[in-house]
């Protein structure tokens, strides 16, 4: 008996330190990076943490055990400060009345390297394109090779020859582009654009982002091999040069003309400041009609949302769709919605 207790002691011990853990991660959207770096690692293990915290909630349930409260007050708070990320739905067909649909997609080069064993990627994501077809697509590490290819599309903004050593970055859409423009990010391969699209009667400003990566291989066991002290450091600064190219994103549309659509890579979750910095009062498409966990990035360990398209609050989002297809580390993303 008092085995027992002692092992119920440790486990609702182990109960209460992840819940804590959980309601420490409800803070980490309103902290900034530069203030406290550490804050940002919290963003990448709240789908865990909530995991967790459920298995302590269906085992307390299931055992008819009072201590199920505190993990459904955990969860009940995360789910408010956090939102959920898993978002159950039963139908999303893209909507044919739509103004604009829009596709992101972080294509890797269309696999040059052949990081994936399949020697048909370029012509699986053109086929996908091609049935999707999306008015806008923003490509991130494109591979200018390819650029005639998209043929359905008359405009396309490529500027890859005037910035040698930055990620590719690529726009092709069915109306005009009246203006583009690159934003560099200071000391990064990385970087962002934006043009501006007249559509029928209006003109809205599209921007492509591809924030600095963390450099985690999905299919390779770096955490696990390298130097805590060593991979702090990394990480840390490439979170703290996220929160700078953030502001200069936010700033930038701050002063746009136009109302704006950002999709692209953020090498973050939507739990981060990063995150929040960028979005703003914009709304998340994925959070407005997306279904399942919304991956859009191949990790290992558990689903992870980093791709992102942010619209206007006065857009009506009409749909959402994640793709699972295997054609990069990363999965394409498409929305449709009214102005």
């Amino acid at each position: 008996m008092r085995i027992q207790t002692f092992f119920n002691k440790i486990f609702f011990g182990l109960n209460i330190l992840l819940g804590i853990l959980l309601l420490l991660s409800c803070l980490v959207p309103y902290i900034s990076i530069e203030t406290v770096p550490f804050i940002a690692f919290f963003s990448l293990t709240i789908p865990i943490l909530v995991l967790l915290n459920l298995l302590f909630l269906l085992g307390y349930l299931f055992g008819r055990n009072k201590r199920a409260l505190f993990s459904f007050f955990v969860l009940l708070v995360s789910y408010v400060s956090l939102s959920s990320f898993f978002k159950l739905r039963f139908s999303n067909p893209t909507d044919t009345t739509a103004d604009l649909s829009v596709m992101t997609f972080n294509v890797r080069s269309f696999n040059k390297n052949m990081n994936i064993k399949n020697t048909a990627v370029f012509e699986e994501t053109l086929e996908l394109i091609t049935t999707e077809d999306p008015d806008i697509i923003c490509f991130q590490e494109f591979y200018y090779k390819k650029q005639k290819d998209f043929k359905n599309y008359k405009y396309m903004y490529l500027e890859y020859i005037k910035n040698p050593g930055k990620v590719k970055l690529g726009f092709y859409s069915k109306y005009p582009i009246i203006n583009k423009g690159l934003i560099n990010f200071p000391e990064s391969p990385n970087n962002a654009a934006f043009v501006d699209i007249v559509v029928k009667n209006d003109t809205v400003r599209v921007y492509n982002l591809h924030l600095e990566s963390l450099r985690v291989i999905p299919d390779k066991d770096i955490i696990a091999q390298e130097e805590s002290k060593k991979l702090y450091r990394r990480l840390t600064n490439s979170f703290k040069k996220q929160q700078q190219q953030a502001q200069i994103i936010k700033e930038h549309k701050d002063k746009s003309p136009y109302r704006a659509i950002i999709c692209g890579d953020f090498n973050g979750t939507q739990y981060s400041n990063v995150y929040k910095t960028i979005r703003g009062d914009m709304q998340d498409t994925f959070q407005e009609k997306g279904s399942g966990y919304g991956r859009t990035y191949n990790f290992r360990y558990y689903p992870v949302r980093i791709d992102f398209i942010l619209v206007e609050d006065s857009f009506n989002v009409l749909s959402h769709k994640n793709y699972n297809v295997k054609l990069s580390d990363h999965f394409p993303v498409m929305t449709s919605f009214n102005f």
